[in-house]
């Protein structure tokens, strides 16, 4: 005897909205008629946080003190005890997203290192202690109603030279002489829209080897006792590969990966933030690197 169990969303880009009603139903088929003592269907929504080993030691009371926070919490029955049929059987579920306590507000799915915003439906069938209960869990995704755009202009001029390096004077002697000037077109980005701009090599000594862009996101959570602040990279985009013609402007264009990047997030118990990294290996690969703080939200 077999049982599957599945759980189908009416929506099939998963995507839903706070204030929405998730919808579908629950698909079970059984090779033979079997009892059951219930069936259920919970949803959770929780932010879980993690501190870096690097940080244990250094905030002891913080780690353990770090709890999930939950956004979501909600169980129905969908049928009491009784028998299943032999083949397929469907019972439809509606829940309404409502995030009913603190911080009455359903952050958006984020997958990070140490930040990590989920959404699950686990459907359970239950049976007695001889047969084993039926569970199947469904991660859907929660995405913040689109904004305006922003009227401020957040476009960003940048020079790069030796002379701009926050570098010892004994360092910048051994610093190849260059020139990169460029411009991002904005700083404030919606997550579904390109990250875009350009830059032009006016001059150089040592020939350029590559020039990248890095996504790099900025995870900080704690509490009262403490706050720890990661930065890790999502990803490397090359923009040029070899010695660049100078004089000659190169396009930026970077598309923001699904679940790994959201709108920047400030709350009283973590952060998520980004930066753009402006990356020049030079032949010799001395490297150069740029650093541009950036705004991400969610916009129509």
């Amino acid at each position: 005897m077999s049982i599957n169990l599945e759980i189908k969303l009416r929506r099939a880009n998963k995507i839903y909205y706070e204030g929405e009603t998730i919808s579908g139903v629950i698909h079970i088929s059984s090779s033979t008629e079997a009892k059951h003592d219930g069936i259920t269907l919970s949803m959770e929504g929780q932010v879980n946080l993690t501190i870096s080993n690097k940080n244990v030691g250094i905030f002891e009371a913080m780690y353990n003190s770090v709890k999930p926070i939950t956004l979501l919490n909600q169980y129905t029955d969908l049928a009491p005890s009784g028998k299943l049929p032999s083949g397929s059987t469907e019972i439809p579920f509606e829940l309404p997203l409502i995030c009913a306590k603190e911080p009455k507000v359903l952050y958006e799915t984020y997958h990070g290192v140490f930040v990590n915003v989920t959404y699950i439906l686990k459907a359970e069938i239950k049976r007695s202690f001889l047969a084993k209960s039926v569970t199947k869990a469904q991660q859907f995704f929660i995405q913040y109603h689109p904004g305006l755009p922003s009227e401020k202009k957040t476009e960003t001029n940048f020079s790069i030279s030796p002379e701009s390096l926050q570098k010892t004077a004994k360092e910048r002697i051994s610093i190849p002489r260059f020139l990169i000037t460029g411009v991002l077109d904005s700083t404030e980005s919606c997550v579904t829209k390109p990250f875009t701009g350009s830059l032009t090599i006016h001059h150089t000594e040592v020939p350029i080897k590559s020039i990248e862009m890095q996504l790099v996101r900025v995870e900080t959570c704690g509490c009262a006792e403490g706050y720890a602040r990661d930065a890790t990279e999502i990803q490397n985009i090359q923009i040029a590969d070899g010695n660049v013609c100078p004089k000659v402007q190169i396009p930026i264009y970077m598309t923001f990966p699904r679940l790994f990047t959201c709108p920047t997030l400030i709350t009283k118990n973590f952060k998520i933030e980004f930066e753009v990294n402006l990356v020049v290996v030079f032949g010799d690969d001395y490297l150069v690197t740029e650093n541009f703080q950036i705004v991400l939200n969610r916009t129509a």
